[in-house]
């Protein structure tokens, strides 16, 4: 049935699979760059990301290939191995472990993450695009595309002194290209897609790749007079045959499967891996705009099973990667064969027309990349989460800087703990609420504190205060009527004010207190 499902919406499927994989390639070869391994590691990396883990993946939207969140670990983790293949060794056993992970059922983490936070993610990632995307654009390709660090790991300088660099090293033919590109993406998704159904089936970054190949011939033969130097273009290995072609896979160093280290590396890729994983699939699921869910612990089965079978034959190690998949939806995507067939257009560019796509020009991609961040990081989602208030507007805010300063599980980080902050201060000013005051016949003030259902240590401090400013000579009534869990610490803190409250003459009564297994949590 599921097969079924998949071909039913390949006239949707298919231009987005052609764009995904135009996206892909460059992006396949940057992060095998910038992680100091072999170029066809990230070609191999895609192929297994795209065909392997998309039929065995549950997401109906999610690219998985080579990532760049991944790519300092892999350059660290070559180094401390000393070898390749010792490398390969443990990527295999990562995805052995993120077998396990699924079978065990740790998918559930993915819902821990803050709705502010994901969205934070995702418009982090595409202002990163766009600040990665417009040196490649003017011509300038120092910094390996696919690298979304702050710091170079090949160039030596950080996202924003590569944008000054840019402005110094314009390139007239690469701005020519991004220019027509960008307005051909413009006219496309605004005007000519709303025409016709002929523009919705051919995408306009189709038409953009063919046009900068087209441009870039014209640059070689002199026709028109600018060039582009051969940095500036999508670099796929050739190779002449299939025996050449099949002579780049690389293969495991069994002899290292007791090597400890091996096992270490192993460990922090699975971790990283996963946590990358369920944040980009938990993001396409809100880009999804039939919001359907990933089902997680199948999602870290199939990484497991994708890590495993990469690493066998000599690619990098595998996420479900935002870049891909925002791209994917956004070309229009409906079902999973579209991530599965741009893996199969990898596989067979990188064996018959390798030659063909080195002549893409990246400022060609450039462009298709900057729409695509544009997309994710609309100015209108800012004057949306600002509208919701300050719980939401500054966890999304931390987690935009840190993404662009930082990395991407630095930023989620330090978004969750702005959102943990607003979560404890909630509860914090939850513990309890008061009843309006009433007066006994003698004159005495009666006030009624009713405790929440849940009242933790952090409210300790709150309910002291209110039971502190209980004057003296009244009577204080503690209701436990509503409460499923009250902390030792807030149950001591009572006894103690009702042992104290004598000396104030304030009568304390304690209300429902039997009602409820009400539990002490430490």
């Amino acid at each position: 049935m599921e097969s079924k499902s998949m071909f039913k919406e390949l006239k949707s499927d298919l231009p987005a699979s052609i764009v995904v994989f135009f996206v892909a390639v460059p992006l396949c070869l940057g992060i095998a760059l910038a992680s100091g391994a072999p170029l066809f590691a990230g070609i191999i990396a895609g192929i297994v990301g795209g065909i392997v883990v998309g039929v065995a993946s549950g997401s109906a939207l999610g690219v998985s290939g080579p990532a760049a969140g991944l790519a300092v670990v892999v350059l660290n983790a070559i180094a401390s191995l000393g070898s390749w293949n010792t490398f390969l060794l443990a990527v295999v056993i990562s995805g052995v472990f993120q077998l396990i992970m699924g079978f065990a059922r740790a998918g559930f983490i993915a819902y821990y993450f803050p709705s502010s936070v994901i969205k934070g993610m995702l418009t982090g990632i595409g202002l990163l695009i766009i600040i990665k995307q417009i040196p490649h654009a003017l011509g300038y390709d120092k910094d390996a595309e696919g690298d979304l660090a702050f710091m170079s790991t090949t160039g030596g300088e950080n996202s924003f002194s590569a944008l000054t660099n840019a402005l110094q090293h314009v390139t007239p033919g690469a701005v020519l290209i991004s220019a027509i590109s960008l307005a051909i993406l413009i006219l496309w998704d605004s005007v000519l897609s709303k025409k016709h159904k002929i523009f919705q089936l051919i995408q306009g970054p189709i038409v953009v790749v063919i046009i900068g190949i087209a441009m870039n011939y014209l640059y070689q033969s002199g026709t028109l007079n600018f060039s582009l130097e051969k940095d500036q273009l999508v670099q796929l290995p050739v190779a002449g045959n299939l025996n050449e072609f099949f002579s780049q896979f690389t293969f495991p160093d069994f002899s290292q499967i007791t090597n400890l280290e091996v096992y270490k590396v192993a460990i922090v890729l699975a971790i990283v891996a996963s946590l990358e994983t369920l944040l980009c699939a938990e993001a396409t699921d809100k880009l999804d705009p039939y919001k359907r869910v990933t089902p997680t612990n199948r999602e870290l089965k199939a990484q497991g099973l994708g890590n495993m079978v990469s690493g066998l034959i000599g690619g990098l190690p595998i996420t479900q990667v935002i870049v891909r998949s925002s791209a994917n939806i956004n070309f229009g995507a409906k079902t999973k064969m579209s991530a599965i067939l741009h893996g199969v257009f990898i596989l067979i560019s990188a064996i018959t027309i390798a030659e063909i796509m080195n002549m893409i020009p990246l400022a060609s991609l450039a462009a298709i990349l900057l729409m695509v961040g544009y997309k994710l990081a609309k100015p209108a989602l800012f004057k949306q989460m600002y509208k919701f208030g300050w719980e939401q507007f500054v966890p999304f805010t931390a987690t935009v800087v840190a993404i662009l300063l930082t990395d991407l599980l630095k930023g989620i980080t330090i978004g969750l703990l702005f959102g943990l902050f607003y979560t404890l201060r909630h509860s914090y000013r939850n513990s309890h609420h008061m009843k309006d005051v009433a007066t006994t016949e003698d004159g005495r003030e009666v006030h009624h504190l009713v405790l929440a259902e849940e009242v933790s240590f952090f409210n300790k401090a709150n309910v002291l205060k209110t039971l502190n400013a209980i004057p003296e000579n009244s009577k204080v009534i503690i209701d436990f009527g509503k409460s499923k869990a009250v902390a030792h610490d807030v149950l001591e803190l009572i006894d103690d004010f009702q042992a104290n409250a004598k000396t104030k003459n304030i009568a304390v009564e304690k209300i429902h207190i039997n009602d409820y297994n009400t539990l002490h949590l430490d």
